[in-house]
């Protein structure tokens, strides 16, 4: 029996440089260090684009700029105490303008996922938004969040708060939004995401993180050997789109049964229907329990000993294994490739398509309404 019921599921709405450190990993020795901040500096769409960077007193140092709301990097003490990376992204601002940017440590909105064929009906009107996946919308489409330049204040030597005010129509959306996301980095080596937004409009709005993670070091090879848990007894099967089906189906027994710990690469070249429309894992967990007291998920990496721990208050994580990476062009952080299966996401959010899927928990924000919701990705050794 599911630990989520079916009455749950529908009503799950809640709405300066660094000093360079040299970690090892299985095959090549990589530098990890703040990229420099000159190269975030710069106009995109008549506004200043920065490098900001957090720090608190366990060792933790991010670096986000305000293009995007991207987290660059964040390095992490592995178990030498060595200064470790775990976040793939570029050098500069310029590169993450690059066409077909794989929304590297993005802020997603207005809508995190797909929206099947772009389209979805809200008081009885219909909306069209951008198509830019196949049939499908995804991560807001052409006009999403992950291209837009956020108006940066940083409250703290550990905290940085983001606002975007997304107006009515950007990408199809009806509605003015305005969402304000605030990091912050906890003495405990956590790094909080909290989300909010308000609009003047019904409107849809499901907004996440899209950080690529490899506990063994950005630019490492590949995180097959990365060990996952993820408390979910069940997984949203997809369509060849990747569009949901609309069933919950039961990890037992399948390549998805990351219930006890098991490496990334364990089942993911078995002969499955699902690994196959999604070329590896790219599909949505059906969280057990998400109220920020138990982790929803864990990875560690065996190589440098850094364990990394997801709470959050949304009912689904996404877990996507880095399948459309191709390591094409050695332009990531310090000209490293990052190739296929090199980097995996765990975006906590509501479900995909969720707008055009009654069954599943809604996503729909109202005027005089707060979206509010928090993750936290807490690190140790």
């Amino acid at each position: 029996m599911l630990s989520c019921s079916a009455a749950l599921f529908a009503a799950c709405n809640g709405n300066p440089k660094a000093t360079d450190s040299t970690v090892k990993d299985s095959t090549s020795v990589t530098t990890h260090a703040i990229p420099d901040s000159a190269n975030f500096e710069a106009d995109v769409q008549g506004q200043k684009t920065k490098l900001f960077t957090l720090k608190n007193t366990g060792g933790l140092t991010a670096a986000i700029t305000n293009y995007g709301g991207r987290l660059v990097s964040l390095l992490v003490p592995d178990k030498e105490g060595k200064a470790t990376d775990v976040i793939l992204g570029y050098d500069s601002v310029k590169s993450y303008q690059k066409p077909k940017e794989p929304y590297f440590g993005a802020i997603i909105g207005r809508y995190g996922n797909r929206i099947a064929k772009g389209k979805f009906t809200l008081d009885g009107k219909a909306y069209q938004l951008d198509i830019n996946d196949g049939v499908n919308t995804l991560h807001g489409g052409f006009n999403g969040f992950y291209g837009k330049v956020f108006s940066a204040k940083q409250l703290s030597a550990s905290q940085l708060e983001l606002t975007y005010v997304s107006k009515d129509g950007e990408g199809g959306y009806p509605g003015n939004l305005t969402a304000t996301v605030v990091y912050t980095l906890g003495d405990d080596n956590s790094l909080k995401i909290e989300y909010k937004a308000t609009t003047d409009k019904p409107t849809v709005v499901n907004l996440t993180n899209h950080a690529y993670f490899n506990l063994n070091g950005a630019g490492s090879p590949t995180i097959t050997d990365n060990v996952m848990q993820i408390n979910a007894d069940a997984f949203l099967p997809v369509d060849t789109t990747l569009i949901p089906t609309g069933k919950l189906q039961p990890v037992k027994g399948t390549p998805f049964d990351f219930t006890t710990s098991k490496a990334i690469g364990k089942d993911i070249g078995v002969a499955d229907e699902q690994l196959k429309n999604g070329k590896g894992y790219d599909h949505n967990f059906v969280l057990n329990k998400h109220d920020l007291t138990t982790p929803v998920a864990t990875a560690k990496s065996t190589v440098t000993g850094i364990t990394m721990e997801v709470f959050t208050e949304e009912p689904g994580l996404q877990f996507y294994s880095g399948n459309f990476l191709t390591g094409e062009s050695k332009d990531g952080k310090g000209g490293k490739a990052y190739p296929y299966r090199s980097a995996f996401c765990l975006e906590t959010q509501h479900f995909p398509d969720a707008p055009n899927q009654p069954a599943f928990a809604s996503t729909v924000l109202k005027p005089g309404e707060t979206y509010h919701t928090v993750t936290i990705y807490k690190f140790s050794k």
